[in-house]
């Protein structure tokens, strides 16, 4: 992508208000990992082993390189958290019903390249990490009747177009 360039994000205040639950739920799973081998396997898929023949090379790579993968996803999240607040935020002199499209109300979120970046990184994480809680591992494991899918697949479909604005020349 070029460095100049800026995509383009429409979210509604709704969406908005639930990617950002889900990216607080993810920065605080981040918080909560130490320095050693992660225990948590949706932890694991987002540090994954550098090198899967060789335990003890795995294992250096590891301590050399899982905390700043952490900082980073961490300093990402934030970064998405603080796109999103402008969306999320309501005028004070607004009283919200539940009658009301005041939640459906739409706001742009312009990404420059780095936030595009933290952007695409932010939501493939999550995705891992629900993939991981999901006990996915291939497109078949699907079940259309559990809602936590459709989170899954919400969170695809925005990551899709975000892919597709980079990739794109216009």
């Amino acid at each position: 992508m070029n460095p100049d360039r800026v995509v383009v994000l429409e979210l509604s205040r709704l969406e908005a208000t639930h990617l950002a639950g889900l990216v607080t739920q993810f920065a605080e799973l981040l918080d909560e990992t130490g320095d050693g081998l992660p225990d948590d396997p949706a932890v694991l898929r987002i540090v994954p082993d550098g090198y899967s023949g060789d335990p003890a090379a795995a294992q250096e790579f590891r301590e050399l390189t899982q905390r700043e993968l952490l900082e980073r996803r961490s300093t990402d999240a934030a970064a998405v958290l603080a796109d999103l607040a402008h969306v999320i935020a309501i005028p004070a002199d607004t009283a919200v019903t539940a009658d009301d499209d005041t939640l459906l109300e739409t706001a742009l979120v312009r990404l420059d390249a780095d936030g595009l970046q933290a952007w695409l990184r932010t939501l493939a994480a999550i995705r891992l990490v629900l993939a991981s809680r999901l006990g996915i591992t291939s497109e078949e494991d699907h079940d259309d009747e559990d809602p936590r899918f459709g989170v899954y697949d919400w969170i695809g479909y925005r990551l899709d177009g975000l892919v597709r604005a980079a990739d794109s020349d216009d």
